[in-house]
């Protein structure tokens, strides 16, 4: 719910408070949740189910209209906004769907750089052996190594490129790749999987001694044909957009390198203008068109680890779920307390939101109601009291008794 409506929210429901709540109070409300408090809340919510499941990890960026708030900082920013920005990481149970835990980051931190920081996190929430799901922007060598030193299972999206994936992808593209055996209709994608070995390297803090070790990891590799025909169109078209544009003669800032890298341009004053299409450049860029990688040290069956990547879903929901319904595309707190008391809250929202969110997925509620009506249909029940005499509420319907056990409340009484 949006702060501006929370007055009118307070005088028409019975809550803690039990009037209406000032700005001034909300403000120092929110400047009051400690760090220390909010530490303790992420351990008691970790041990409840950190180590019975994987965890989608993913970030996000939230834009600011305060110039106080410290870590706001221009940066890469998904929406578009030019505004400076908080990124907001998030881990996300797969199989609760609930969040777990968050951190907050300046607006420029680029993704791959966070999981040191989220190992010390961890190690200092005492969440040991645990099991992530991360998208490609996490990947380095250094993470994974970090990843293997405490003993936690991943699973993550890798580059065709990279070396370990490369070798493999280079035996199997084409027919050996795109045969019937290799189809798995459940997930609508041809698989393909190997067993491989990490290079782990561990530099001893003290000593500064390398540890060098083989690890095992699963390479899984896939094919998508729709995405391979989308890859191909879109591809065609900016190529097509590149030779417009040279031409014309309005060249565009972004695209210099590219206008080098599949293009010879020669001008002559008897020929003119003649550009040549690089034909090995165009073929090596569309070689690796419809697949993907994913590398993982815990789940041999390539089926299993794409179900699970692609879990990853939630968590995008998750976000927006706390940019639209819970109001945070755009922050306009005033100061660096209060920012931060007010991420706090709303992960805690958004612990709500996902849990009605799940229920009603697993009792087929979308069938018959959207969240918000079905929320509504629960406001409508009204508490009536006198002064002197017990308070008594309205007529609970069958409805609504049902809507409460289906999300394992009990209803009111």
């Amino acid at each position: 719910m949006s702060a501006y409506r929370l007055r009118k929210w307070a005088l028409t429901h019975k809550h803690p408070y039990g009037r209406d709540i000032p700005s001034q109070q909300i403000s120092d409300l929110m400047g009051s949740i400690d760090e220390a408090s909010k530490m303790n809340f992420f351990r008691r919510q970790a041990k409840r189910r950190a180590e019975k499941e994987y965890l989608a990890f993913d970030t996000t960026s939230i834009s600011s209209y305060s110039e106080l708030i410290k870590l706001a900082k221009y940066g890469k920013n998904k929406e578009g906004d030019h505004l400076p920005q908080v990124n907001f990481a998030l881990l996300y149970g797969e199989v609760s769907r609930l969040p777990v835990y968050f951190r907050k980051l300046t607006g420029n931190t680029a993704d791959v750089s966070l999981i040191r920081n989220l190992m010390l996190d961890i190690d200092f929430l005492d969440m040991k052996k645990l099991s992530f799901v991360m998208g490609r922007g996490f990947y380095s060598e250094k993470n994974i190594s970090d990843l293997m030193k405490r003993h936690h299972k991943f699973l993550i999206g890798i580059r065709c490129g990279l070396k370990i994936a490369r070798k493999h992808l280079d035996e199997i593209r084409g027919e050996r790749m795109i045969s019937w055996e290799n189809y798995h209709d459940d997930v609508g994608l041809y698989a393909m999987s190997f067993t491989d070995e990490w290079d782990y390297r561990e530099e001893q803090p003290r000593t500064g001694k390398c540890i060098c070790d083989k690890r095992r990891v699963y390479v899984h590799i896939y094919f998508n044909d729709q995405r391979c025909t989308d890859e191909r169109l879109s591809f065609a078209r900016y190529l097509t957009c590149l030779q417009d544009e040279l031409k014309s003669g309005r060249k565009t800032d972004g695209h210099m390198k590219d206008y080098d890298k599949y293009f010879i341009v020669t001008e002559t004053p008897k020929r003119g203008l003649h550009i040549v299409p690089k034909g090995d450049a165009i073929r090596e860029r569309q070689r690796d068109f419809g697949y993907f990688v994913l590398l993982t040290n815990g789940i041999k069956n390539p089926v299993e680890a794409i179900k699970l990547y692609r879990v990853r879903d939630l968590i995008e929901k998750a976000f927006a779920n706390l940019k639209e319904r819970l109001d945070m595309r755009r922050m306009s707190v005033s100061f660096s307390e209060n920012f931060e008391g007010k991420l706090f809250v709303q992960f805690l929202a958004l612990i709500y939101l996902s849990y009605i969110k799940k229920q009603m997925d697993e009792k087929g509620l979308y069938k018959k109601y959207t969240m918000q009506t079905l929320l509504d249909d629960l406001d409508i029940i009204e508490l009536s009291q006198q002064p002197g005499r017990a308070h008594h509420l309205s007529e609970i319907t069958k409805k609504q008794i049902a809507l409460y056990d289906a999300m394992g409340v009990p209803f009111p009484k």
